[in-house]
């Protein structure tokens, strides 16, 4: 029923008028919108552009006074329904439109009608078009404010009244026409119910509801063939069935607030009650059966598969609500769950049918296959959604024969009955242990399916089947050991599926990060014993005295609970998403404000969650503008919290790796760098300062160093120079001679990326080089990465050269610069190659200059360095004497006589 308004993406608007002025001083959106003229605001918007010149009169004056044709009436009513899905501006203003809903609904939705006196009659006005009760549907849909309009000020009740009751055979209309205006009469009623309105009217409808709800049951008998349009109506009849039993199902709720709540606001108690919908249990428990017991027949079979769904989810409604009412019966809810189970539920599960359709998730996935997703991109930017009928007919999820509804709703309702009824969970064990169930999540996991409004609404339903196959598994994994054999499968399904949900999806997102994603349970690593350990064992830190990794992970293990805890306090500034999701799906109708989602702008989490908390804290420290500042005293429970998102950081680089391939390491980096940042101490903290260590370690592992490009800026970052800039100003400020940090200072000064970095240090920071003492053997970086290939930089080499000559530069202080310097100087002054005369001039000053040294150590270091050597004291290795090329060189320039290597 939720669906995402058909929001263009945002554009940024041009903000140049605005720079330098003050906040106060600066236009609002609103008055930049007024500004621009109608073309402009139709090429981005073309809705928006429509409404801006006035496009609703001119229609309501076609309908009104032109009364054109069939055709065209029916492409108004169209487009008004696509301005209904714009957004709840859009519809609020279609209501608005003095006259348009009360021409609309007076003249397509009228109380009575003279029978249509050919199949295509040749007007419109004074017959009943299904179209216009869809467009009050969609008005409905966006609000339950334009739901209480359209029943009350426009005469709503009074049509639903009127095509609920009768039946579409006797409406003296063409048949698929009769059959099209009550299914849309229904789902208008269900819209209406999904607020908790309208309920008077269920109670005053319901002999004829139950009439049309018993009469389901022929269709699943019938042995003649049915078509689908002739299924609408039940479906349509049980989702509002099911609107209303979670309406009466808050009643008691209601009811207890409004008495406790002296005087504070709350919605008032709903006219239904429970009483008023348990006899529709027993109807719908039979016609359920009968579907199930039709997949047998091969004529009854697809009537079946397209009902059950219907049937499975209103049984869900009524355990969720039944167990919450103060007339509960637990032994004998139970038993009914007991019977429900082995009657139904079980054969379904086992069916052939069912194996049918759970062979068909890996193939129709849109998560699996990107070439589905990347198809559903929008046509035209300005107009989303303007081809979704091609995907509906084109796409094998979308359509009647989609593998999604009936495995989404059976999972609803065994994560609601094995809630209540806990000695069933294991019996359920073979819907997830199936090979096609197992091989469809196996390609779920590094899948990164693009969404766009075409493919969104179904991405939301497969997000959906994933989310209750996960919870599921977890409640399986505890007691059943073939499912715990894939325990891991299903924890990285979830992180996958974590940073998947989109807006509207909260409530699923809180609940995998409370139950699933940080459970133990799920993570049987931790517990599996020595060869995992002894593997862990060989990634310890070259520091004996820190804890191995193992070591680390075994606490992080530990703290899973309040890393969890940790994660979810810094995702509170969602509360009001969550509880507006959880109402969506949890069905507290009366709490619903509208079934049109927040506008779809990407996942409802970024892709880089693991690392929140630290971002926070940074932002909270008021440093995401430039860095560089020295915080005295963090915010309590920063040092613990920080701690909590480096364990969880650990487990995910450790055992789910590919949780983490949508960040790249540049990201990665950035993200890492906040711990030095946020405070003058916090990267001091030993339990901050061992992971940390740990972290980037394996961000410096070979293959994650060729993956890491300096040179693309960082999500949210302008350059990677910019916050590298501000961990300069950082480390001069507070580093006082970290290893850890230094080695963070060290990482972008090789060679491969930009020059720029080096400058800086040896330009404007050369007095870090005092504390930059980060020993050679503690550098996980191969030294060669600094020094090859040979620098080019002319200005850089003769900073170089100045910090070494002035003592700036000493292997005591830098031994890693040191060696650089000095193996880039030694590679520039007696090089052979042709360059250009300045440099040609500039290498052989470096050359006569170095001759002339009084300082003999450095002097001999230029002269006999040989290669880079990480591990020996030095960090490099010398000739004995200069080699014979070098003293040919040096004799040329210099002008004496050196023989025999020796001066």
């Amino acid at each position: 029923m939720a669906t995402f308004p058909l929001l263009p993406t945002a554009q940024e608007d041009e903000d140049e008028d605005d720079e330098g002025l003050d906040e106060t001083m600066k236009e609002t959106t609103k008055e930049k919108e007024e500004k621009k003229t109608d073309h402009d605001v139709a090429r981005q918007d073309v809705v928006k552009g429509f409404l801006k010149m006035q496009g609703l009169p001119r229609l309501r004056y076609i309908l009104e006074v032109v009364r054109p044709s069939p055709r065209v009436v029916l492409d108004i009513l169209e487009v008004l329904i696509r301005i209904a899905r714009h957004s709840t501006a859009a519809a609020t203003q279609i209501l608005d439109c003095p006259r348009l809903m009360n021409t609309v609904i007076a003249e397509f939705l009228p109380c009575s009608w003279a029978p249509a006196t050919s199949q295509a009659p040749s007007s419109l006005y004074g017959l009943p078009v299904a179209l216009a009760m869809k467009l009050l549907r969609v008005l409905a849909s966006a609000g339950r404010h334009a739901c209480a309009r359209i029943l009350n000020s426009l005469g709503g009740k009074e049509v639903l009244s009127r095509f609920v009751v009768v039946e579409p055979s006797e409406m003296l209309l063409e048949a698929g026409e009769a059959l099209r205006c009550s299914t849309e009469a229904l789902r208008l009623f269900a819209v209406a119910a999904s607020y908790g309105q309208a309920c008077n009217l269920y109670t005053d409808l319901y002999p004829v509801l139950v009439k049309r709800l018993q009469a389901g049951n022929w269709w699943c008998a019938s042995s003649e063939a049915v078509l689908p349009l002739e299924l609408d109506p039940i479906r349509a009849l049980l989702v509002l069935l099911t609107q209303v039993t979670q309406t009466a199902g808050c009643h008691e709720e209601l009811q207890r607030d409004l008495v406790s709540a002296q005087g504070a606001e709350c919605p008032p108690p709903p006219p239904v009650v429970w009483s008023h919908v348990t006899g529709l249990q027993p109807t719908v428990i039979s016609s359920l059966k009968g579907c199930v017991r039709a997949l047998d027949g091969p004529a009854q079979m697809s009537s079946a598969l397209i009902l059950l769904p219907s049937y499975l989810l209103y049984m869900e409604a009524y355990y969720s609500q039944l167990c919450v009412q103060s007339s509960f019966q637990p032994v004998q809810c139970l038993q009914e769950l007991e019977s429900l189970t082995s009657d139904v539920l079980l054969p379904l599960i086992s069916h052939q049918a069912m194996q049918n359709i759970t062979s068909c998730f890996r193939s129709s996935s849109m998560i699996c296959n990107p070439r589905l997703s990347a198809a559903g991109g929008d046509v035209v930017s300005s107009l989303p959604g303007l081809d979704c009928s091609r995907m509906k007919t084109t796409s094998t999820i979308a359509g009647l024969n989609s593998p999604l509804p009936l495995p989404t709703a059976l999972l609803y309702l065994l994560n609601t009955i094995t809630s209540i009824h806990k000695g069933l969970i294991k019996k359920f064990s073979p819907l997830i242990l199936s090979d096609s169930v197992l091989s469809y999540l196996r390609s779920c996991i590094g899948a990164m399916p693009s969404v766009s409004h075409m493919s969104a609404w179904i991405l939301c339903h497969e997000h959906h089947l994933l989310y209750l196959l996960l919870r599921l598994a977890h409640k399986l994994v505890s007691v059943d050991p073939e499912v715990a054999k894939h325990a891991t499968l299903f924890h990285q399904v979830s992180l996958a599926l974590v940073s998947w949900l989109l807006p509207g999806s909260e409530y699923q997102a809180h609940e995998l990060m409370s139950v699933v994603t940080f459970s133990h349970s799920l993570l049987p690593e931790g517990v599996c014993g020595e060869p995992e350990m002894a593997a862990l064992a060989e990634l310890q830190l070259k520091d004996r005295t820190s804890p191995t990794v193992g070591a680390l992970l075994r606490d992080a293990l530990h703290h899973l609970p309040s890393i969890r805890g940790c994660y979810l306090t810094h995702l509170a500034h969602m509360e009001s998403s969550v509880l507006s999701s959880r109402d969506r799906y949890l069905g507290r109708t009366p709490f619903v404000s509208s079934h049109l989602l927040p506008e779809l702008t990407g996942p409802s989490l970024p892709s880089d969650w693991p690392f929140l908390p630290l971002i926070s804290l940074y932002e909270r420290m008021g440093l995401s503008a430039g860095g560089g500042h020295q915080v005295e005293s963090l915010p309590a429970g920063s040092v613990q919290s920080v701690t909590n998102c480096l364990q969880w950081l650990l487990v995910l680089e450790s055992w789910r790796e590919q949780a983490l391939t949508a960040v790249p390491p540049v990201a990665k980096l950035a993200r890492l760098a906040c711990v030095f940042l946020c405070s003058s101490d916090l990267f001091l903290e030993r339990p901050v300062q061992e992971l940390t260590w740990v972290l980037f370690r394996r961000l410096t592992r070979p293959a994650q160093l060729e993956a890491l490009d300096l040179g693309s800026p960082p999500p949210g970052l302008a350059s990677f120079h910019d916050l590298y800039s501000a961990l300069l100003a950082q480390y001069e400020a507070v580093s006082f001679g970290d290893p850890l940090f230094g080695c963070f200072m060290l990482l972008p000064l090789q060679r491969c990326y930009s020059v720029t970095m080096r400058l800086a240090v040896f330009g404007e920071h050369v007095g870090m080089l005092r504390s930059l003492g980060v020993p050679l053997q503690q550098l996980p970086i191969p030294l060669e990465k600094f020094t090859s290939p040979m620098e080019d930089s002319l200005p850089l080499l003769r900073l170089y050269f100045r910090a070494l000559v002035t003592g700036a530069l000493k292997r005591s202080w830098c031994p890693v610069l040191y060696v650089v310097a000095v193996a880039h100087l030694n590679a520039f002054i007696f090089s052979q190659d042709a360059v250009a005369e300045e440099v040609e001039a500039a290498c052989r000053s470096l050359l006569r200059k170095t001759y002339y040294l009084t300082d003999e150590v450095l002097k001999n270091h230029l002269l006999l360095f040989q290669l880079p050597q990480q591990n020996s004291e030095l960090g490099f290795s010398t000739y004995e004497q200069l080699p014979p090329i070098r003293a040919r060189r040096l004799e040329s320039i210099v002008g004496t006589e050196v023989k025999g290597g020796e001066k």
